[in-house]
């Protein structure tokens, strides 16, 4: 990425402020700014974070909206990073002091209703590559445009057109850091929040929304949280092939407000082999499809603007029946794919999988003795192995089942 886009930026909100990140900005240029190479990966603590904090909250504030964090828009919380926080990473820290500060940005729209709807989106990343990270090359940014800028940009598109309608409910947007180091900033808020978290609604959150595929295969996760859920998603889908995930648990940050008993709704585009790499940049977007996805999610919100306050309903936590392992095949799954077995997303290098041959695309239907029936079989079957095992895989390639050996 160029640092162009970020100084023409820096130069508009200086010197013409009425100009920059008006409600015409587009989800490109919202994306565009997040994931410049000068945010140096928008990393929790760092001075790209706070870039990134900073032009949020002008954001916020072009819009109309009110700030609603401890400090104007800022929430700020602090931790103990697991890593030196000197060591290769511009923290922000002071007096020598190990403590890292994240900040929240939070804004809302008062309805002077009774209730209120809160969607959320996280934009911190993983700076030049923290833990969590998938790339094993030369110390590279991790720019984070589909993880998740696509999000946060999607969650402004909201904000601009909530403020002219379904006004039965009041908003409040958060964008949060501390996700990737452990959903850190959603968790604080929950503990320590702006609003009456009695009152709330329910929670929608966007983490990666930036690759809606051809087929427009869109997951939703914590439909069943609440009843009403599955016939409002059916009801305003016209568009996407729909993979619903019925629990509130997950790896992003719907998951601290289902334990809050909030009902919530998760919205992901399905993973790729750009995932917590230096290649999840911006040119790889599908700015269209985010379009979409915004336009469909707002549809949701303009039909349960009647509803009240929706009924909470806790569901099974379906990880909770899946046991530990040890090995991995070194592939990514396609978490979107509703069909029998499991399919292969992405292939990492060196790992069994691509010394098996095996390929994107293929779908394991056996491991060992277990026959794949989705992701929870899988997984049981990789549980049944220890490193140095081999054992048999079987999967389905264009029409045809191909064997092959595994040497965990």
């Amino acid at each position: 990425m160029k640092y162009s886009i970020l100084v023409i930026f820096l130069i508009l909100l200086s010197s013409c402020k009425e100009d920059i990140a008006t409600p015409e900005v587009s989800i490109e240029e919202d994306v565009a700014f997040l994931a410049d190479d000068a945010l140096e990966g928008r990393q929790t603590g760092t001075v790209g974070e706070q870039k990134a904090a900073e032009y949020i909250a002008k954001r916020f504030q072009d819009l109309g909206l009110h700030a609603k964090g401890t400090d104007g828009f800022f929430q700020t919380f602090s931790f103990k990073p697991k890593t030196d926080p000197h060591q290769e990473v511009n923290y922000t820290v002071k007096d020598g002091d190990s403590t890292i500060t994240g900040t929240n940005v939070i804004a809302y729209i008062d309805n002077q209703a009774e209730n209120t709807v809160i969607i959320g989106a996280h934009y911190d990343h993983l700076g030049y590559g923290a833990e969590g990270s998938l790339y094993r090359g030369e110390r590279a940014i991790h720019n984070g445009a589909d993880d998740n800028a696509s999000g946060v940009a999607v969650l402004l598109n909201l904000a601009k057109r909530l403020m002219k309608g379904n006004i039965n409910n009041n908003y409040l947007f958060i964008t949060f850091s501390g996700e990737e180091m452990g959903l850190l900033g959603s968790n604080y808020f929950v503990k320590n929040p702006t609003i009456d978290t009695k009152k709330a609604n329910y929670m929608i959150n966007m983490d990666m929304v930036g690759r809606l595929k051809k087929d427009s295969t869109l997951a939703v996760y914590g439909v069943g949280t609440s009843p009403i859920f599955k016939q409002t998603l059916k009801a305003n889908n016209n568009r996407f092939k729909l993979v619903q995930k019925e629990s509130g648990v997950g790896p992003s940050d719907h998951t601290s407000f289902y334990n809050a008993d909030i009902p919530v709704l998760h919205f992901f585009t399905g993973q790729h082999e750009d995932y917590h790499k230096p290649s999840d940049d911006t040119e790889r977007l599908h700015f269209n499809g985010m379009q979409v996805i915004s336009n469909y999610i707002y549809e949701i919100i303009s039909d349960l603007d009647n509803n009240g306050k929706l009924p909470f309903r806790k569901t099974k936590n379906e990880s909770e029946d899946v046991p530990r392992f040890k090995v991995g095949l070194g592939v990514i799954p396609d978490y979107l794919y509703d069909g029998k077995g499991m399919r292969i997303d992405g292939i990492s290098e060196d790992k069994p999988a691509q010394k098996a041959g095996l390929q994107r695309g293929d779908v394991v239907v056996k491991l060992g003795d277990i026959e794949v029936i989705d992701m929870t079989t899988y997984m049981i079957g990789l549980s049944k192995f220890e490193e140095g095992d081999t054992t048999k895989v079987v999967v389905e390639r264009d029409g045809k089942t191909v064997e092959a050996e595994i040497s965990f």
